[in-house]
């Protein structure tokens, strides 16, 4: 059985971490499978968004000490960044949607401890059950968050936040979450919501959807010229791009436009 499921209904993509025996407790397997997929949504230029949640009773409830520290050896192999990508498994499982030039929005319920903060924090937008649990948990077992979460977090928090949720694990609702800027939107029903902001963002351009996307994870520690010139070089690309055709000529026509797969 599969460890990550993707089913694609009209460009979106809905994507399930599947241990929910184990609350999708994340194995070195199951990190891979993260990765293999986004990369194979990637090629699919017909690809709008993604939905990624978890089956059962939980998002993740974090790393399964017991299964990866069962092979010292795996876990030194999974510690070692490929040459030219920067990252190692732990880091690109979650940075690969980072990479996927489309919107990708977590849908979080039950446990996101650990390790399923920084996946839900890889994604654009999070959606949150007011009563879900969150915790940077990793400090409760003496290490830091190591899978990309010092980088997104400081990117959602202010310093003095993250160093505080990093240093006590303390364990959080998402109403909280949500106060502290973690989550982007509470709903009783995640997916559902999730689901229907996809459909929303799907009939935007998917060239303009990937050009955003790009700018504002390249540039948004960059300096000032830097921003400005990948802007520049964007919204030229974009100008004459077939799809910013066919919006001008749908608004213009007050029509719901019929876009092309992405460039």
């Amino acid at each position: 059985m599969p460890l990550v499921t993707t089913e694609i209904s009209d460009g979106i993509a809905q994507v399930r971490l599947n241990r929910p025996d184990k609350l999708n407790a994340l194995t070195l397997e199951l990190l891979q499978e993260l990765v293999d997929t986004a990369k194979r949504l990637g090629k699919d230029h017909d690809l709008r968004a993604v939905v990624i949640a978890g089956e059962g009773d939980a998002f993740t409830a974090g790393l399964d000490f017991a299964s990866v520290l069962r092979d010292p050896k795996k876990i030194v192999g999974a510690f070692i960044p490929v040459p030219f990508r920067g990252t190692n498994l732990f880091q690109e499982s979650v940075w690969a949607w980072r990479r996927l030039p489309v919107p990708v929005i977590a849908a979080v319920h039950g446990h996101c401890l650990g390790g399923g903060v920084q996946i839900a924090l890889g994604a654009d937008f999070r959606i949150a059950e007011p009563d879900s649990q969150w915790s940077v948990l990793e400090g409760k077992w003496g290490i830091i968050p190591d899978m990309t979460g010092i980088r997104s977090l400081s990117e959602v928090v202010g310093i003095d936040t993250a160093k505080k949720l990093t240093m006590t694990a303390e364990q959080f609702s998402g109403e909280r979450a949500y106060e502290l800027g973690l989550v982007t939107e509470l709903s009783a029903d995640p997916v559902a919501t999730a689901t229907a902001f996809a459909r929303k963002l799907s009939e935007r351009s998917p060239d303009q959807l990937a050009a955003a996307k790009r700018l504002f994870n390249d540039t948004w520690y960059a300096p000032i010229k830097r921003t400005f010139s990948r802007e520049r070089i964007e919204q030229l690309r974009l100008l004459f791009g077939e799809n910013t055709k066919i919006a001008r000529e749908a608004a213009f026509k007050r029509e719901k436009p019929t876009y092309k797969p992405r460039r």
